[in-house]
């Protein structure tokens, strides 16, 4: 029986494209995998406490963390962190939904994943992750392909590129969606065909990556 970790970060629930295009991408992987358990960790809905990872921080060079309002006491950090990173090392494929935030991931993400890398078996490779498939489902609110005048402020993607693909050792495969606020942006208006051309075909590489991540997933178990 394989099991998807299914992330996801907007802080909306309708109307949300990143949430959408993993519904999608969810749906074809279930198609194949019927009996398949799908684990859900919401960061939009459900932040993790700020104060996790400072305490955490501290304790790996002797420190005693700044006593704040965000304040976690260290017991409930390790256990939480053991906790995302379980998730992470038991999961057979990962589903990102991440939308672009101020050019960027937000708090909520940058959260999880500094719990994540406090695990040193996850980041001292060989990494318990390495070759397993990770899914990005993407949300931009506006134009960030080559030849745009905002080429380039997506830091997001690469961020997320580096830490799944690089540190983790994971095999990404991507759906994004650009320019969707341009329905509810004033000044926009003349590029709702091209965004609902962009979030169409965004749908359609989810579904293919989920039911090509299903079905690699069977061929590895046979």
């Amino acid at each position: 029986m394989s099991t998807l970790l299914r992330v996801d970060a907007s802080i909306r629930l309708d109307g949300s494209v990143s949430r959408a295009l993993a519904d999608s991408a969810e749906a074809a992987w279930k198609a194949e995998h019927p009996d398949g358990v799908v684990v859900r960790r919401d960061l939009g809905q459900h932040p993790l406490p700020a104060g996790a990872w400072p305490a955490l921080a501290a304790a790996q060079v002797g420190q005693q963390p700044v006593a704040n309002e965000d304040h976690l006491p260290l017991a409930e950090a390790k256990a939480l962190a053991a906790e995302l990173a379980n998730e992470v090392k038991t999961a057979d494929a990962i589903l990102l939904a991440i939308p672009l935030y101020n050019y960027g991931i937000s708090q909520h993400v940058k959260t999880w994943i500094d719990l994540l890398l406090i695990d040193r078996e996850l980041v001292r490779g060989p990494s318990p992750t390495a070759g397993r498939p990770a899914i990005f489902t993407l949300a931009r609110g506006g134009g960030y392909s080559p030849g745009t005048p905002k080429h380039g402020w997506d830091h997001a993607t690469p961020y997320l590129e580096r830490i799944f693909g690089d540190v983790l050792g994971m095999n990404i495969r991507t759906a994004a969606a650009e320019l969707t606020l341009a329905p509810v942006t004033p000044g926009m208006e003349e590029l709702i065909d091209a965004a609902k051309v962009s979030e169409t075909e965004a749908h359609v590489s989810a579904e293919n990556h989920g039911s090509v991540v299903a079905r690699e997933l069977t061929a590895n178990a046979a």
